[in-house]
């Protein structure tokens, strides 16, 4: 039995993200912890989180995570979810500025307020719902989830890679702005895969079974 680390640091619906593991794929072990050993032995480790970066960023470092993280994605399947994704990056423009993790070039930028869809009506921000998610190439993590599949979304800021080589996925809202990464051993989505029903848990699944 395989185990998956969930990294516990206070920000991320742990309980969500550890039921639908388990789900996905019950003969893997979850462990939400955020005991630096513990992160070390499992096989695959999922970044999650919610709320703001300036947080994100006080909690791992209170915890001594953040040389860790950049240990743990270079060394094995890795999986970062929501602000899980954005913390990856160098910068995000949230709380008027704060450096991220770096492991990732490029930056996290708000969506204007401004957004209009094609018949004129404002788009509200946060982007909060279901949105259909266009795969730009072949990933295992793709496996068996057809194009433009619908997922679910809480966000007001987004990724904005340096190399487009590392764009995994897109959604539009209204234009075209990135909610998947991939790197090596290392993806990232923008949506919530534990809230987005078959799709999602395939993804998880697929994640569970991914050995790059």
């Amino acid at each position: 039995m395989s185990t998956v680390a969930v990294i516990d640091y206070g920000m991320g619906n742990l309980h969500s993200i550890g039921k639908a593991l388990q789900h996905a794929d019950p003969q893997n072990r979850v462990l939400v912890t955020s005991d630096p050993e513990q992160l070390r032995q499992a096989d695959r480790v999922v970044f999650p989180g919610v709320g703001s970066i300036r947080d994100c960023m006080v909690a791992l470092r209170d915890l001594g995570l953040i040389p860790l993280l950049a240990e743990l994605s270079a060394n094995k399947p890795f999986l970062g979810i929501c602000l899980g994704m954005q913390a990856l990056l160098e910068t995000s423009e949230e709380n008027d500025g704060v450096a991220c993790l770096g492991l990732l070039p490029g930056r996290v930028v708000k969506f204007s307020s401004d957004l209009e869809d094609g018949s004129g009506q404002v788009l509200k921000i946060p982007h909060m719902g279901w949105n259909r998610v266009h795969q730009t190439g072949n990933h295992p993590l793709w496996e068996g989830i057809a194009q433009d599949s619908r997922f679910y979304f809480v966000h007001s800021y987004y990724a904005q890679p340096q190399n487009s080589a590392h764009i995994a996925a897109t959604s539009d809202y209204p234009e075209p702005f990135t909610v998947a990464l991939a790197k090596d051993n290392l993806f990232a989505v923008q949506f919530h895969p534990e809230k987005s029903q078959s799709a999602g848990l395939t993804l998880l699944a697929n994640f569970l079974q991914w050995n790059p």
